[in-house]
C-alpha cells in the first residue's frame, strides 16, 4: 500500500509508540532525532528494539534518525528490523550521505539474515540539499523526498509572508527531482499548526496541487484530512476510467473525453495514477 500519511512518534515515549499503530495513519514516523532529548537518546532506542519486537502491523514503520556518525550507528542498531519499512536521513545535503548509509544498512542486514529491502526517505533540510536535490533522488535505496521547511527556513533567514514564494521554489526543485530519478513524489512537510485543522485541510489541497503525495503529521486529528485529500473520490475514480476507457476504444493515439476534449498518453498517465491510488 501506498501510504497517504504518516505520523511522528517520538520514540522517548512508550505510551504514545504502543498507541500509535491505532491512530489511522497509513504509515508511522518514529523519531529519534530532533523530537527525542539528547538525555532521552539510548531510552528512545531502547523503546524503539521492544516496540519493534512486540508489534506486527499492517501500518508502515519508518524510523527518523540522526545524521551523526556515532548517533547514525547506534540509531542504525535499534532500526534494523525485519518490521521496519525505512529509514528517514535528516539533514542530506549530498548522494555521499544517501550512499553511506545504504551501506551501513545493508552490512547490518547481512548480518541480522534480512532482505535488503529497507528504504531510505532522504529529509533535505539545506541550501545545498535543495541544490543537489537530483543527484540526492537518484541515490541508491531512496525511494521519497521531503522537505524539514522550518530548517531550510532558519538556514535561509526568510521569514513572514514573503517567504512563501522562497519556500515555493525548494518544493518544487524536490517534485522535479523525484519525476527526474523515477521515484515517488514527495511527502508534504508537516504543519506545526495542529489546532487550525481548517488551515491544514487547505494546505494539504494546495501540496497535492502541486504534485506532492502524502502528508507528515504530528497530532493524531491531522490524519484524517490527510487520507481524504489523497484519496481518489468516486467521481474521480469513475472519470478516470472513463478516460482510459475512451482511449482503448480509439485504439490510442488521441480520442475526446466526456466534455468533447481532446485527450491523449498524457491524460492517460495521469488517469493511471488516480486509479492506482485508489487502489
Amino acid at each position: 500500500m501506498f501510504a497517504r500519511s504518516y505520523l511522528y512518534v517520538p520514540a522517548d515515549n512508550a505510551e504514545r509508540l504502543a498507541k500509535s499503530v491505532n491512530r489511522g495513519a497509513d504509515a508511522l514516523i518514529i523519531d529519534l532525532e530532533d523530537g527525542v532529548s539528547k538525555t532521552n537518546k539510548e531510552l528512545a532506542r531502547k523503546n524503539l528494539a521492544e516496540f519493534f519486537a512486540q508489534v506486527d502491523p499492517a501500518t508502515q514503520i519508518w524510523v527518523r534518525v540522526n545524521s551523526g556518525p556515532e548517533e547514525l550507528a547506534k540509531d542504525l542498531e535499534a532500526s534494523v528490523h525485519k518490521n521496519c519499512q525505512g529509514i528517514v536521513l535528516t539533514k542530506v545535503s549530498s548522494s555521499a550521505e544517501i550512499e553511506n548509509l545504504a551501506s551501513l544498512l545493508a552490512t547490518l542486514e547481512q548480518q541480522r539474515g534480512l532482505e535488503s529491502r529497507i528504504e531510505i526517505s532522504a529529509l533535505v533540510e539545506t541550501a545545498t540539499g535543495i541544490l543537489n536535490a537530483h543527484e540526492i533522488a537518484c541515490a541508491t535505496r531512496v525511494t521519497r523526498l521531503q522537505i524539514g521547511e522550518a530548517d531550510l527556513s532558519a538556514e535561509l533567514g526568510i521569514s513572514g509572508a514573503g517567504a512563501e514564494s522562497t519556500k515555493q521554489f525548494a518544493r518544487n526543485m524536490i517534485i522535479f527531482a523525484s519525476a527526474a530519478a523515477g521515484i515517488n513524489p514527495p511527502l508534504a512537510a508537516i504543519s506545526a499548526d495542529f489546532k487550525d485543522l481548517a488551515e491544514f485541510r487547505r494546505t494539504t489541497m494546495q501540496f497535492k496541487e502541486w504534485g506532492y503525495l502524502g502528508r507528515s503529521c504530528i497530532h493524531p486529528d491531522q490524519i484524517l484530512i490527510v487520507n481524504e485529500v489523497f484519496t481518489p473520490s468516486k467521481v474521480e475514480l469513475e472519470n478516470a476510467q472513463d478516460l482510459l476507457d475512451r482511449l482503448s476504444a480509439a485504439g490510442g493515439g488521441v480520442a475526446l473525453d466526456a466534455n468533447g476534449r481532446m485527450i491523449d498518453e498524457a491524460f492517460a498517465k495521469a488517469a493511471r495514477r488516480t486509479i492506482e491510488m485508489g487502489r
